[in-house]
């Protein structure tokens, strides 16, 4: 059952976000929304800008670290047109929170810089920070699916995988037209469904999007690291979420996959206010820590 605090914040997210954004065709709004403060950078953990791999971004450290060192490729969301490794410090301060050194990459952004140039930083971060020993990865939304991207991409070229990953709301089917796409419509709190038909085109830039490199949903999943999914059951994305981790599974993959009643499109941002978003967090560490 979801808390009376996730049926609160599904209402603001509406109220506050999903209102402002519309049919997200600008990407000026969609950038000042997104990058707007939410919740303040957690304190137990440092914030140091670095580079991995010529890729720019931030270390997240958490200031008082016990027992071995997990190190963690981060990814972030913003429909791949907005965000950045600041704006979701509330998620990779509290991962750092719970034992974690972070790189959380900035990577280049569409429309400036459509497919590939995302994939190509991420696969960039990803092969450095695996080069320097035994690390996870995680992302949310956009995130989630350059995660997914770079894992194939990496044991497509035989280059070290990641332990395990954890993956908040990916992207993982630009295609899709039916299931929670329709569905979930008008139950979404963030995104209007017009939303990713209108990000699509900005990201791809003339791709294909059923590239495997733009919907993973469509690769061949056989060799992947355990994966961890949790989506929101109102999600027009909670299939992409369903329908990878169901075929993850099919291909011998270790597979979590937790649907979360209620909750908006990645809830972890309100880890300090929403119970869902700490058990969420609290169950990521644990299954990213498992497999170290």
């Amino acid at each position: 059952m979801a808390s009376l605090r996730a049926h609160l914040a599904s209402y603001m997210v509406r109220r506050n976000v999903r209102n402002r954004l519309g049919a997200m065709d600008d990407v000026g709004k969609i950038r000042a929304v997104f990058g707007g403060r939410t919740f303040p950078d957690p304190s137990g953990a440092t914030y140091e800008a670095g580079a991995v791999g010529g890729i720019p971004g931030e270390w997240v450290r958490p200031v008082r670290p016990e027992g071995p060192e997990r190190r963690l490729l981060y990814l972030h969301g913003g429909g791949f047109v907005a965000c950045s490794p600041k704006s979701h410090r509330p998620v990779t301060g509290a991962l750092a929170e719970r034992g974690f050194t972070i790189f959380a990459a900035d990577y280049r952004l569409a429309p400036e810089h459509p497919f590939p140039a995302g994939v190509e930083d991420a696969c960039a971060a990803w092969n450095a920070l695996a080069a320097l020993g035994p690390a996870a990865i995680a992302g949310d939304s956009a995130g989630g699916n350059l995660a997914l991207v770079a894992m194939l991409a990496a044991r497509d070229r035989g280059l070290p995988l990641p332990t395990a990953a954890a993956l908040f709301s990916p992207v993982t089917d630009f295609l899709a037209e039916d299931g929670s796409r329709v569905s979930n419509a008008r139950r979404d709190a963030m995104f209007d469904p017009r939303a990713l038909i209108n990000l699509g085109p900005m990201y791809l830039g003339g791709a294909d999007p059923a590239d495997p490199r733009i919907s993973p949903l469509f690769a061949d999943l056989a060799g992947l690291p355990p994966l961890l999914f949790h989506v929101g059951e109102r999600e027009v994305l909670r299939d992409d979420s369903v329908r990878m981790a169901e075929k993850a599974r099919a291909a011998g993959v270790t597979v979590s996959l937790t649907v979360f009643p209620v909750v908006a499109h990645v809830w972890q941002f309100a880890h300090i206010m929403l119970p869902e978003a700490r058990r969420s967090l609290d169950a990521a560490a644990e299954f990213l820590r498992s497999h170290q």
